[in-house]
């Protein structure tokens, strides 16, 4: 019967492959801090958060400096909606606060921000006029910036969400996301925690 043996890698090997990823993560990591733009074809910047029973995910897309569009998919918790972007600021009779989606800093909204929901009324009880609402799930929002050249931008988040059988959350408003904008692409700071 022969012996089995079995290749035991180089003491240096494990070391090695560790420095090498290491290398291609910072290679990786400073572009990215850099605001390089992305290669054709790749991914565009994104990041999100939840807060208060709601998950914000952002994205640049279409960038063709200076111009591009801010998407925000606001997903709340299963059986909550969300208020209609056109909502007033302070709701309806106090009731309710729109999903908004702004910018300020080197960045500048450039139209208007659009939903991909139909938006239906509903009848709350000590409120006397209907409150424009998207249906229960995800609203993927669109808002078309552009740059005025180099450095930091924030886009400025608000939602409220409720349901009808749990009651309403705490409202968000102007809640900040950072990112930059530079050598015409952007970057997204870490998210805080």
């Amino acid at each position: 019967m022969g012996v089995m043996s079995r290749r035991l890698p180089h003491p240096a090997a494990p070391a090695r492959a560790a420095l090498a990823a290491a290398a291609a993560f910072l290679s990786l990591a400073s572009l990215a801090a850099c605001g390089a733009q992305p290669a054709q074809g790749a991914a565009p910047p994104t990041t999100s958060f939840t807060e208060n029973g709601v998950t914000v995910t952002l994205s640049v897309s279409d960038w063709q400096a200076p111009n591009g569009t801010v998407t925000a998919v606001f997903t709340p918790e299963e059986g909550f909606h969300l208020y209609s972007t056109d909502l007033p600021a302070t709701g309806i009779e106090g009731v309710g606060r729109p999903t908004a989606v702004d910018v300020t800093g080197v960045l500048r909204a450039a139209g208007k921000l659009t939903a991909a929901a139909e938006v239906r009324t509903i009848s709350l009880p000590g409120v006397e006029a209907p409150v424009p609402v998207y249906p229960d799930g995800p609203v993927t929002t669109t808002l078309p910036v552009r740059a005025d050249g180099d450095g930091d931008a924030t886009v400025l988040l608000g939602y409220a969400s409720c349901s009808a059988r749990d009651g309403c959350t705490i409202p968000v408003s102007d809640r900040p996301v950072q990112l930059r904008v530079s050598g015409g692409g952007l970057a997204f700071a870490a998210p805080r925690q």
